[in-house]
């Protein structure tokens, strides 16, 4: 039987012909009436329930992890919000296979924002990969990273050290720093600079494009978040009706500007590529803002929270490995950050724990049957499936205490577990191209990451932080660091 593999060789996808393992079931759950199913279930995931226990209370009431239901954010906003759930790691990477599953226009789930948001243009994050447009469009994300790597690191400490220059003089004069805050300025001017070359502040953009960026996501993901307004309001006025976009319209043609004048070259190469001009410039403002700069105003956070909370031995390992491998080589450079395998891990471990993209979604192309660890079950053409990567990624079945974080996970032997880390649309162990929907930059984005750990830890012995919730994921607040000793 043929063996279908992806287009980077390197996963074997699941067989289309392959008999079940196991026995299929009818998949359990219920959309309840229509309409009336649809509000109830909104109302449970944002307010009554809330978002984690409205699928552990489903997930226990039908004693699966695959069922039925309906997700925000429903009617008026959604044709159609009715879904298959997959909570669990083996059913999970279906949504993966694009022979299986198409992707047009699910990157935000079972709505999507108005195109007046981009330009009139459905940019590359909503596109299917059958369309022409993707491969055009994601090549050109994967030269602009290939032709701006040697710019990440360098770039990278000099506006880091600026922001840990600011939260030092926060702690001092207030007695403590909100990161988060200083994580939005500084990691859009990082991302300027690193990819484009340029600083925001010394263009027409000034220093509005964090709040300008900011207000721009939220027009388009408001109907999956919740302001802690009245609940009737609040549903009202984010879950049943899109905001509309002609109020965001003017800051965004300041991003826009912003990206047309720093991204010419690019924009040259584009154009060689056979994409229009402005349609490539959208394309890179979407990949820049919300899926670079929207990911890192929730990853570098997550990352802290859980080092934070983890404690000062974890911190002392990670200052002798970061601080060893960096004397050995006097600089940082790729291959010092190879040598170190405990601060890869603590951040692999902080992406399975609270991956920056909790939700996946794919429209099953053809009859399928998929398994979780217990069962097979039928899923029709045409019906949408939906994942929950929170729950994928804390599998029981393929992670040992998988509640808890753990460092020192993905270290030595574990390092075979960083496959199952699905934060990126894919397993780790594969790599995106223009033939699968799996992030583009996640190589950049998991380097970020760790290069957050090593200067902090260069910098620092130990830290203590509060951490709360907000809209887009933890709040970290320092409350104080401990200098290096022995740098």
């Amino acid at each position: 039987m043929r063996k279908m593999v992806s287009s980077s060789g390197s996963q074997p996808l699941i067989k289309d012909s392959a008999p079940p393992k196991r026995p299929i079931q009818e998949i359990p759950g219920s959309y309840g009436l229509p309409f009336i199913g649809a509000i109830r279930d909104r109302l449970d995931y944002f307010y009554n329930q809330g978002r984690d226990n409205f699928f552990k209370i489903r997930m226990d009431k039908y004693k699966s992890t695959v069922f039925r239901s309906n997700m925000p954010p429903g009617p008026f906003m959604a044709s159609n919000p009715r879904v298959v759930v997959l909570l669990d790691g083996a059913s999970f990477p279906v949504l993966f296979d694009v022979s299986k599953v198409e992707k047009r226009d699910v990157f935000t789930g079972t709505y999507m924002p108005s195109t007046s948001l981009t330009g009139g243009y459905r940019v590359c994050s909503y596109l299917d990969p059958s369309e022409s447009q993707h491969a055009k469009i994601k090549d050109l994300l994967f030269y602009l990273l290939r032709t701006r790597r040697d710019f990440f690191i360098p770039e990278f400490h000099n506006t880091f050290k600026t922001l840990f220059d600011d939260l030092e003089t926060e702690l001092t004069q207030k007695g403590k720093s909100d990161f988060n805050a200083l994580n939005d300025k500084y990691s859009f001017e990082y991302l300027a600079q690193a990819y484009f070359g340029v600083n925001p502040a010394d263009s027409k953009l000034g220093t509005s494009g964090p709040k300008t960026a900011a207000l721009w996501l939220l027009f388009q993901l408001h109907p999956l978040m919740t302001l802690g307004l009245p609940k009737f309001l609040e549903d009202l006025l984010l879950h049943t009706f899109h905001l509309p976009p002609f109020i965001v319209k003017p800051g965004y043609k300041k991003l826009y500007d912003f990206f047309y004048s720093s991204a010419s070259s690019l924009l040259d190469e584009a154009e060689k590529m056979g994409l229009k001009r402005d349609e490539a410039c959208h394309n890179i403002l979407f990949a820049s803002v919300f899926n670079s700069y929207g990911g890192v105003k929730v990853l570098f956070p997550v990352i802290l929270k859980w080092i934070g909370l983890a404690g000062e031995d974890l911190h002392k390992e990670l200052v002798k490995e970061i601080r060893s491998a960096v004397k050995s080589d006097g600089a940082v450079t790729l291959s010092t950050i190879e040598k170190m395998p405990l601060t890869k891990s603590a951040v692999y471990e902080a992406l399975r724990m609270e991956p920056p993209v909790m939700f996946q979604y794919g429209k099953a192309k053809k009859d399928l049957i998929i398994e979780n660890h217990e069962a097979g079950f039928e899923i029709k053409k045409g019906e949408m499936i939906f994942g929950f990567q929170p729950f994928a990624t804390k599998d029981p079945k393929i992670f040992e205490n998988a509640e808890e974080y753990n460092g020192s996970r993905f270290v030595g032997e574990g390092e075979k577990l960083i496959k199952h880390v699905l934060w990126s649309n894919g397993f780790e162990t594969d790599d995106p191209t223009v033939d699968n929907k799996q992030c583009p930059g996640k190589d950049f984005v998991v380097l970020m990451g760790r290069l957050l750990v090593v200067e902090l830890f260069l910098r620092y012995d130990t830290f203590k932080a509060n951490m709360s919730t907000q809209l887009l994921g933890p709040l970290v607040t320092f409350t104080s660091v401990t200098k290096a000793t022995d740098s």
